[in-house]
């Protein structure tokens, strides 16, 4: 049964770095596309990154494209989300999963608060 477990999430200042880890247990998904997600209080969840199977062509929301990277390593069955110049609006739980989304693999997420 597949897993996803995120992590590396925290307080930071504004300007700062925070890289995020989403570690899959469980058979290789390495022919699946997968996104970054997340939620800040009071609104909805939204699609932060996305990363594809074969070629890792990537996609990144305006609002975080050329501040934020997304990257995996099929070998680690893990993706990841390197966060630079993080801004207070950045804010919120950020979630993994499939792309598009499994319901079943949604988790608590992991926590990220950019603030002074």
């Amino acid at each position: 049964q597949v897993q996803l477990v995120e992590s590396g999430g925290g307080l930071v200042q504004p300007g700062n770095s925070l890289r995020l880890s989403c570690a899959a247990s469980g058979p290789s998904l390495n022919h699946y596309s997968f996104g970054w997600f997340r939620q800040a209080e009071g609104k909805e969840r939204e699609g932060v990154s996305c990363i594809s199977a074969s070629d890792r062509r990537t996609y990144y929301a305006d609002s975080v494209k050329g501040r934020f990277t997304i990257s995996r390593d099929n070998a680690k069955n893990t993706v990841y989300l390197q966060m630079n110049s993080l801004k207070p609006e950045d804010t919120a739980v950020y979630y993994c999963n499939l792309n598009p989304a499994e319901l079943r693999l949604w988790g608590l997420g992991t926590r990220v608060t950019v603030s002074s």
